[in-house]
């Protein structure tokens, strides 16, 4: 095993607020793996929706309320390094954890059921309950560390784990299947062309709801139809039309998505970009036995699959820019504007990252 630096690059969130908060250091120390854990070589991590609300505290129900600022629920501990989205290679290992494993290229399960050497009663998310990948280094169980064989680059392959592996538990909760229709919104986001992709993948049509100027985009990656934003969407998919909504937006107009939905059709949720608080009228829900779903944790194998779908080659890459991790304010500022489509990734293997780059259409 090759000798680790005395201390590592990384950013940090100091608190709760604006970009303010976070810091960007060369002093912070090297975590060690423990028993049953993998030190990963972070080379590139991707910027989430997750990351923005994690800091702003968006995720607490309490104004100005710190104590329920996490994905659980639970107060952040502060100072953390953020970043769920991680491709690596592994460095060290622990005790018990096979020497082979170093130098395995890796892309670390966002959900983590299993941390120092213990399973846990309630999942963590990597950045929030425990530190992520904006940093050079960072722990996690060896079962979370997936080995991965792919000719992507690692800023490519960073793309994945957050947003996809949420896209494929939402279809695998709704089930989704050949002869689906399938409707997505926030369709030009992360998790919403990851959805686009792996519901195509699984014979299904799909319908991305996304801005005219975004739509030939969407239709290139495996949109069958794009329809508008706001309240001509009922008239342009029609009532009792589509067997799936896979929702990453709620907001004002989440009360046509069950009007869109076929009798016993499945509404999955894991978004609320447009809003968290929408108006449900529940004759609709139980007069056409619907089932809606509550996406977070993610199911056993969901991860798996996703590896075998990039191995595969069955789902691209969708890297709108990347950054050095020192410019990580820069790029939140580009994510946040929403001009883009895909992902937003940090390069963090080499200290001399080049500027933002932008990518090609």
């Amino acid at each position: 095993m090759k000798e680790l630096p005395a201390a590592m690059r990384g950013v940090i969130l100091t608190g709760h607020g604006g970009p303010e908060m976070l810091s960007y250091r060369t002093d912070l120390a090297v975590p060690k793996p423990g028993p049953g854990e993998v030190l990963v070589q972070v080379m590139a991590a991707g910027v989430n929706n997750t990351d923005i609300n994690t800091r702003v505290g968006w995720y607490s129900k309490h104004e100005g309320a710190d104590a329920d600022a996490s994905w659980t629920g639970a107060p952040i501990g502060l100072p953390r390094i953020q970043g769920i989205d991680v491709c690596g290679i592994i460095a060290h290992v622990g005790a018990g954890v096979p020497p082979e494993r170093i130098g395995s290229r890796v892309l670390i399960e966002p959900c983590l059921r299993e941390a120092g050497a213990e399973m846990l009663e309630r999942p963590w998310f990597l950045g929030s309950e425990c530190d992520g990948g904006f940093a050079e280094y960072v722990a996690v169980a060896s079962r979370h560390a997936h080995a991965v064989k792919s000719p992507l680059s690692d800023i490519e392959l960073a793309s994945f784990p957050c947003s996809y592996s949420t896209a494929e538990n939402m279809l695998a909760r709704t089930e989704v299947g050949s002869g689906d229709t399938v409707l997505v919104t926030g369709a030009s986001g992360g998790v919403g062309s990851a959805a686009v992709q792996l519901a195509r993948a699984r014979g299904a049509t799909v319908i991305a709801v996304t801005q005219a100027r975004k739509a030939e985009a969407l239709r290139a990656i495996g949109a069958g139809r794009c329809a508008p934003r706001g309240p001509g969407l009922l008239d342009a998919v029609g009532r009792d039309s589509v067997d799936v909504v896979i929702d990453l937006t709620a907001g004002p107009d989440w009360p046509l998505l069950p009007e869109l939905l076929r009798p016993f059709g499945r509404y999955a949720v894991a978004g609320a970009i447009a809003g968290p608080i929408v108006a449900l009228d529940v004759r609709t829900l139980y007069l056409k036995d619907l089932t809606f779903f509550g996406c977070t944790v993610l199911g056993d194998g969901v991860f798996a699959s996703l590896i075998a779908h990039i191995e595969a080659g069955r789902i691209a890459p969708l890297v709108a820019a990347s950054y050095p991790l020192k410019d990580i304010t820069k790029a939140q500022a580009a994510f946040q504007r929403k001009d883009h489509i895909g992902k937003i990734v940090l390069g963090v293997g080499t200290p001399d990252a080049p500027e933002s780059q932008e990518a090609t259409e």
